[in-house]
């Protein structure tokens, strides 16, 4: 808060050119959330893994161990290089996690998420690091950018494309097709892929490039930029639109995350102070919302058996702790008072407002709608319906350490709520002129 910027060199590749790491607000939030919640993710994985009699899960341990290093390297990364090198750790750590279980669709479904996040960060994001160690001179990480004066016109809004579409684990539409994929995937692995470090990963590296390697005063000038609003707007209501049609509680929140990362992405294109802390803000109230959906959906598999919606009818009598816990989940998933999700909603849609930028709230509006309407009729069938009558699993809670975990992102989830003053100020010195190594 007072400015201090730690840093640290680890390598000298080529004058100019180290792996090196160096502590900033975006970042710190970041690694802040990720670390908090792998804590809570390593708990509940204790009561899923011994639970569903998991195999090799000593593998799973250490590779969850590997993914979270490499995302807080991530988060620390001093420059775009070091940034670069974590991002791929990732990719390769979660790739066995993914392929878990071993079976053919287990595999297949692990390779699509491989190919596309490999041919994604090496055929796009590597050339646009490229690009900009060229034209630039530079990679670090500069509060107002580096590109300024370096580029500008069409070839602003194609490195920019080159970067967010490079950055796959964004998810933005078309490149989305492997966050579906990864469904396949025991459900800790899959809250690690969509709260912790992977999609994060991505909206938080979209983030940082347009803060401190395009700088947001240059990119509101550049009209070559415009396209992202609208392409992270699309992405917003078609994949909105495509969770209101699933069946299967895990890929209808799949598709959630695609659209809810998009709120990350269309705030940080909207280049302006307020939306870009409104996009800081989301990265920690989606992870702590969608955490604890995942963990409810995890917990109803443990406990009952049950993967589809149609299968939850009456189920909140009989697991009454795990279907609050959804219940707050999905609450701030729609942005709604009293949960995390209403204030960084709130702070996109001030952002958007003050930027003239009617699209934007159109989206947002549009977008909440819709999540609106596919998490209010499963609630409606979760508390008020009937069990169905007939053979039954006699289910009851899932093991002590999933309840634990899953109540805990739940009151986390309302608790940010209440208060996240010191955290939006804390975001707010992203764009502080004051800071000192």
């Amino acid at each position: 808060m007072a400015g201090a910027r730690p840093a640290y060199p680890v390598l000298t590749l080529l004058p100019g050119l180290e792996i090196a790491f160096r502590v900033e607000p975006l970042g710190a939030l970041f690694a802040a959330l990720a670390s908090l919640l792998w804590l809570l993710n390593t708990v509940y994985s204790i009561g899923y893994m011994r639970g569903n009699r998991e195999q090799n899960q000593t593998r799973f341990y250490v590779l969850f161990a590997v993914a979270l290093s490499a995302t807080i390297g991530i988060a620390f990364a001093s420059n775009l290089l070091t940034l670069f090198l974590f991002y791929e750790v990732l990719t390769l750590s979660t790739y066995p996690l993914v392929a878990h279980k071993g079976d053919a669709k287990s595999v297949a479904s692990a390779r699509v998420y491989l190919g596309v996040l490999l041919a994604t960060s090496i055929g796009l994001l590597l050339p646009a690091i490229v690009w900009t160690w060229r034209t630039a001179g530079t990679l670090d990480f500069t509060p107002g950018g580096i590109l300024d004066g370096h580029v500008g016109g069409l070839a602003t809004g194609l490195l920019l494309a080159f970067y967010v579409f490079g950055t796959g684990k964004a998810a933005l539409m078309p490149v989305h097709r492997w966050l579906p994929a990864a469904m396949v995937a025991p459900t800790p692995v899959s809250a690690l892929l969509h709260a912790v470090a992977v999609v994060k990963a991505g909206v938080f590296v979209v983030t940082k490039v347009i803060i401190y390697i395009f700088g947001i005063d240059f990119l509101r000038t550049q009209g070559s930029a415009d396209w992202l609003l609208y392409a992270a707007g699309f992405t917003m209501v078609a994949a909105s639109v495509v969770a209101l049609r699933q069946e299967n509680l895990k890929r209808l929140l799949a598709y959630s995350t695609v659209a809810q990362l998009s709120y990350v992405t269309l705030a940080a294109a909207l280049f302006r102070p307020v939306s870009e802390t409104g996009a800081a803000l989301h990265i920690a109230s989606h992870g702590l919302g969608k955490i604890t959906l995942f963990f409810a959906a995890g917990s109803i598999y443990t406990a009952a058996r049950k993967t589809e919606i149609s299968q939850l009818d009456g189920i909140g009598r009989r697991m009454p702790w795990t279907c609050a816990a959804f219940a707050v989940g999905a609450l701030a998933m729609i942005g709604l008072p009293p949960t995390a999700g209403f204030v960084s909603k709130w702070q996109i849609l001030v952002g958007s407002l003050q930027s003239g930028q009617h699209f934007a709230v159109l989206v947002i509006i549009l977008s909440t709608a819709i999540t609106s309407a596919y998490f209010m009729p499963i609630l409606h069938r979760v508390w008020f319906r009937s069990e169905p009558t007939g053979p039954r699993v006699d289910c009851r809670e899932a093991p002590l350490p999933i309840v634990l975990a899953l109540t805990t992102t739940a009151l986390l989830t309302v608790a940010f709520f209440f208060v996240h003053p010191p955290i939006l100020e804390f975001a707010w010195q992203m764009f502080s002129t004051n800071a000192r190594p």
